[in-house]
């Protein structure tokens, strides 16, 4: 059956679930996997690839992008170079489509019956009966602030067009994710914003906030600690991280304005050398085995494993904020968007950047 993420759905992914117990034995396998991500975003985890590599004698070999749009180049130009590619689930049947991504044989993810349904039957993964990726984390796009330089708590969007903080405000050089923030701002649907010249304008109003864009975790971390940014659009589980890992003052914001919701899944990349190595490494990858001390330890999004959440500690980030229900009403959805709205977003926020240059 097919599902469609709402706010309905997305209140039922909080239900409980006991803990699983230990990870189960991954049957052993030679060879190696590549592995196509964000860097820095859990597969690449120096003690889970080490356990990993001991517990199925895979090695684990990553290479990175900066954008969804690089990682569909990457696959469409290095045919069977990759064999396990984080995917957003907007681009999951895109991908699909294209034949740059297989179907999972989800017979050989032993932890797939543990997914909230949700997510792991959307039909954003699934088609005509075939799952195309296996639902892996979740999260929000917002923003953070530094809770050392600013005391006052934040609780709206028009943070970002503080005049306090002009010079001191970060955002990605993302077409969709900065036309999504102006429509939260002006009070639109994120996917079906009615009227584009009031975004424009309340994006062209920016200019004089923005300190620079970021396009990478690790970037926004080095600018963040560096003084740069006071306030900057971030992502939830980033946001976790970098408090946990970096020691940086991070507080993350779920504006009453809303947040732009997301979920990632892990797919088998077309033509992949180690098919097989690739199930292994994302039936790894959604075991609370390796969610739990990702999260706890090192901060992470939450997860499409019931049972992991459960396992998290009760003032966790994902417990307490994005398992809180009020929170979630106010959550708006990313949805797939066609080749003519993109181009016509990418057009817009081009107009808009130009015109900071001026």
């Amino acid at each position: 059956m097919k599902m469609t993420i709402n706010r309905r759905s997305a209140l039922a992914m909080l239900g409980s679930a006991p803990l699983l117990g230990a990870m189960p034995r991954l049957a052993r396998a030679a060879g190696e996997i590549k592995v196509l991500n964000w860097q820095g975003y859990g597969t690449d985890e120096k003690w889970a690839t080490e356990a990993f590599e001991k517990a199925t004698g895979i090695k684990v070999v990553h290479d990175y992008f900066n954008s969804e749009q690089e990682m569909l180049t990457k696959l469409r130009t290095s045919p069977g170079a990759y064999d396990v590619v984080l995917i957003n689930n907007i681009y999951v049947m895109d991908a699909a489509k294209e034949g740059l991504i297989q179907p999972l044989d989800t017979a050989k993810l032993s932890n797939f019956g543990d997914l909230a349904p949700a997510l792991r039957d959307s039909d954003r993964f699934v088609q005509d009966g075939k799952h195309y990726a296996s639902a892996w984390v979740w999260g929000l796009t917002s923003f953070a602030y530094n809770f050392e330089k600013i005391t006052d708590k934040i609780d709206t969007i028009e943070a970002l067009w503080n005049p306090a903080y002009a010079g001191k405000v970060g955002m990605r050089d993302d077409a969709m994710e900065a036309i999504q923030f102006g429509a939260l701002a002006t009070g639109q649907d994120i996917n079906n914003p009615a009227d584009m010249a009031k975004i424009k304008d309340k994006l062209m109003a920016l200019k004089p906030q923005l300190k620079t864009f970021w396009s990478s975790e690790d970037e926004w971390n080095k600018l963040f600690a560096a003084g740069d940014y006071l306030v900057a659009v971030y992502w939830s589980g980033s946001a976790s991280r970098s408090r946990k890992a970096m020691k940086l003052p991070v507080q993350f914001v779920v504006p009453k304005e809303g947040a732009i919701g997301w979920f990632d899944g892990l797919a088998v990349a077309a033509n992949a050398p180690n098919p097989d190595g690739a199930l292994a490494f994302i039936n790894y990858m959604i075991d609370p085995s390796f969610y739990i001390p990702w999260d706890t330890n090192v901060g992470a999004p939450a997860s499409a494993n019931l049972k992991a959440m459960a396992g998290l500690p009760e003032d966790a980030l994902n417990r307490a904020v994005l398992g809180d229900a009020e929170v979630v009403k106010r959550v708006q959805w990313m949805a797939p968007v066609t080749d003519q709205q993109r181009q016509a977003q990418q057009e817009l926020w081009d107009e808009v950047k130009t015109s900071f240059a001026q």
